[in-house]
């Protein structure tokens, strides 16, 4: 390859980012200004750079444009009409708390003429946290970290989620009838499904107190009392009873547009690698779900293969979706920098060099600073001569501490959108 090796993998990841800039995605999914009043309101770990982008792009009257997102502290974009507030993820704080109070506000008492744009992306459940009365904040902090913890997919905690929220599982949408509601969604979740983006504010909840109870059950998660007994209450209410009836509230219906995605993000990619010309065959997998280590030995396995059938020839494996880690250990790191360190554990002795990439496409990994790693073919090599035992760090689930003392992380700081994991692994036959 006449590029280095990590260059081009790092090319391709910034070429997944430029795809999905709220900048270029965004402007063309702007519905038509109404005769009344726009209220904008969201949040997501992309909501302000949306927020941004659809100010700069609005075409309707400016002084009719008014809103107020939520997003994760130090995401921030500068703005003129549209309020940015920062809060935690992915346990939700009070800022976080208050803002959805305002948000679930600013959207009542509306009529037909106005129209509320609510900008969903990744990080939206935890940033619009409102619980369920008789819910408190302390209750949803403790129910949230264990589900981090657990192991439990995207899906599995949205669903426990929205069974313990007043705004989102499309309570969002019910409180701005009449008026006319669009969702601009930057999707981070595999299969791109509105009711699990964000959990869905301004989407009919299939789900049921029921489904909430078997998560908790399936992780062995005792909940506090309040939630338990919120669950089975909801349960034991008459069908349909306090939970969004229809995922049309209004007359004028939701409009809903996902103006951005994982797939769509890896097909940028794509195009870059056969525009370059320098790799004879790639595989793809744009929806990879499953235990981040368990992954990197099947790519590992399923890439030797590949590289066996093509002598010379660099062998590309792009993939995105999100990976899981069910904590074991202490240590510090996500499921991007998880993956890598396995990889390079597993791809030690092989025939094949291997150079990786791994990243989350918000800039973070887990709940660290970096937005995942790079394995080189001599990254053993050089832990050992560092005294660093590598399946000691994989064991104490610590591969963010793995990969800063060799000088590899990658560090992006926030990007400005959040279609979720990139992994480009590269071998050579």
């Amino acid at each position: 390859m006449a590029a280095n090796e990590t260059e081009f993998l790092r090319r391709l990841f910034d070429t997944a980012l430029a795809a999905s800039q709220p900048e270029v995605c965004l402007p063309p999914a702007l519905p038509e200004p109404p005769k009344g009043r726009t209220i904008v309101v969201g949040g997501g770990k992309a909501s302000a750079a949306m927020a941004a982008a659809l100010e700069a792009h609005w075409p309707g009257p400016a002084d009719r444009l008014s809103g107020l997102v939520v997003t994760r502290y130090g995401f921030g974009r500068p703005t003129t009409r549209i309020e940015v507030v920062e809060a935690a993820h992915p346990v939700p704080d009070a800022a976080g708390l208050e803002a959805a109070g305002r948000i679930l506000a600013a959207v009542s008492g509306l009529d037909e003429d106005d129209l509320v744009i609510a900008l969903v992306s990744g990080g939206g459940s935890a940033l619009l946290t409102l619980p369920a009365p008789g819910i408190t904040l302390a209750d949803k902090q403790v129910v949230t970290d264990a589900l981090l913890r657990s192991g439990a997919d995207i899906g599995e905690i949205n669903t426990v989620r929205k069974q313990l929220s007043a705004i989102k599982g499309g309570r969002l949408a019910e409180a701005a009838w009449p008026a006319h509601v669009t969702t601009l969604a930057i999707s981070d979740v595999v299969g791109d499904d509105p009711a699990v983006i964000a959990s869905g504010p301004t989407v009919h909840d299939a789900t049921t107190p029921a489904d909430a109870a078997a998560v908790l059950a399936k992780y062995r998660i005792a909940p506090p009392r309040s939630v338990r007994d919120h669950l089975a209450a909801a349960r034991e209410a008459p069908r349909g009873a306090g939970a969004p009836k229809s995922g049309v509230p209004g007359p004028g219906g939701v409009d809903y547009r996902i103006i951005a995605s994982g797939p769509a993000a890896l097909d940028a990619a794509v195009a870059e690698a056969k525009r370059r010309g320098e790799i004879a065959t790639y595989s793809f997998e744009k929806a990879e779900t499953g235990e981040a280590r368990e992954v990197a030995a099947r790519h590992l396995a399923t890439m030797a293969r590949a590289a066996s059938d093509v002598p010379g020839d660099g062998v590309l494996n792009l993939t995105g979706g999100e990976l899981t880690v069910t904590l074991a250990g202490r240590g510090r790191g996500g499921p991007n920098t998880e993956y890598l360190l396995a990889l390079a554990i597993g791809a030690e002795g092989s025939k094949y060099p291997v150079t990786a990439l791994a990243c989350d496409t918000d800039g973070i990994d887990g709940s660290e600073d970096n937005a995942g790693a790079i394995v080189t073919p001599d990254t053993m090599a050089r832990a050992r001569s560092m005294g660093l035992d590598a399946q000691r760090f994989l064991d104490d689930n610590d591969a963010y501490s793995f990969f800063e003392a060799l000088g590899d992380l990658v560090v992006t700081g926030p990007t400005g959108t959040n279609v979720n994991d990139f992994r480009a692994l590269l071998l050579w036959g």
